[in-house]
């Protein structure tokens, strides 16, 4: 089956608040949508007699070698969906060859994650008001072995959810968020609204700016990738400062409603970052076909969210192991109908 079917299938399984949690996106959701059709915009142009006899789709990230070019992008509460959370999620990756970026916002600590596919986990970072508790973050980060940060830059404030409004989300009790702080944080539920809405706004530094990023380059002692770029001068600079990576995003449609499509920010970014750190780009990527234009474009690879998701919720490790090798035979399949052997080879001249 495709990826609509494991969203189709994961959705009726999931509670109603769980489910609308992972798949719903900010206020009328127009974002959401245009990063899935975002993709399908672009038309592949096929090449004939092209001989190809094997496709190689390895490619790295974070200066991990990964199956294809198709990782795990960083999602929030993964025991809503599975009792072993963001456990599981690491071993799935790991048996797909592929990597994962952990969520601040993750229900099992980074330790045991990192533990559970070494050397194939990447940090996502959120900067607290209190700076002291994100160095402390950082430490345990840097001390688990993850690869890297991926400093989120787009989340100024939560963007409005309205199912989450609706639903009273929250996290039952015994789920806590073992790497946030305050150290073990809960978010019970009261009935008025999202809690995690509250805790955004209560613990996030709405003012971090260029200088925060650039004292993580220099103190961090790890690589510092920066999520959430679609704008090319925000992208010219972070380059030009030295980050090892960006991540064109709008926070899979969750921030910012009728923001711009990745599909449609991702060119003008890679044109100005011009090689100077790898591109990668999230948000809305659900078939073999979008990771072709994506490469096509100019990215380096895809972060997959959601059908990480539902991978998990259906099957454990082994649902997200199978989502993650099903988009990888996808892309298999793509680059052999158009001619390509080699998916690094993609170029603008693949799309009509």
């Amino acid at each position: 089956m495709d990826l609509d079917a494991w969203e189709r299938d994961a959705i009726a399984a999931l509670p109603a608040m769980v489910a609308d949690y992972y798949a719903g996106g900010a206020r009328s959701e127009g974002t959401l949508r245009a990063n899935r059709s975002g993709w399908s915009r672009h038309a592949l142009v096929h090449r004939i007699l092209a001989g190809v006899r094997e496709v190689r789709t390895a490619a790295s990230f974070a200066g991990v070698r990964v199956a294809a070019p198709i990782v795990a992008a960083p999602t929030a509460f993964h025991r809503l969906a599975h009792p072993d959370g963001e456990v599981a999620t690491a071993r799935g990756v790991a048996a797909a060859g592929s990597a994962m970026v952990l969520s601040t916002l993750s229900t099992a600590a980074v330790e045991e994650v990192a533990a559970a596919a070494p050397g194939r986990v990447a940090f996502q970072l959120y900067v607290y008001r209190d700076r002291g508790a994100t160095r402390a973050l950082v430490e345990r980060v840097r001390a688990a072995g993850c690869r890297a940060l991926v400093l989120t830059a787009d989340a100024a404030i939560l963007g409005t959810r309205f199912r989450d409004v609706r639903n009273g989300f929250h996290l039952p009790p015994g789920l806590s968020l073992p790497n946030a702080a305050p150290e073990g944080r809960t978010m019970d539920g009261d009935g008025s609204g999202s809690v995690l809405a509250r805790y955004v706004a209560d613990q996030l530094d709405p003012s971090l700016g260029w200088g925060d990023l650039e004292a993580f380059l220099a103190d961090a002692g790890l690589p510092v990738w920066i999520k959430g770029v679609v704008h090319p001068e925000d992208a010219a600079r972070a380059a030009a400062m030295g980050v090892a990576g960006i991540v064109v995003s709008n926070h899979g449609g969750r921030q910012l409603d009728a923001g711009i499509a990745t599909a449609d920010a991702l060119p003008r970014v890679v044109d100005a970052v011009a090689g100077r750190c790898p591109v990668w780009v999230d948000g809305g990527v659900r078939r073999g076909t979008d990771v072709c234009v994506a490469l096509a474009l100019g990215a380096d690879g895809v972060l997959l969210g959601r059908p990480v998701l539902w991978g998990l919720a259906l099957e454990g490790a082994d649902g997200v192991r199978q989502v993650l090798e099903l988009l990888r035979a996808e892309l298999v399949e793509a680059l052999t109908l158009i001619g390509v052997s080699d998916h690094r080879t993609l170029d603008r001249g693949c799309l009509g």
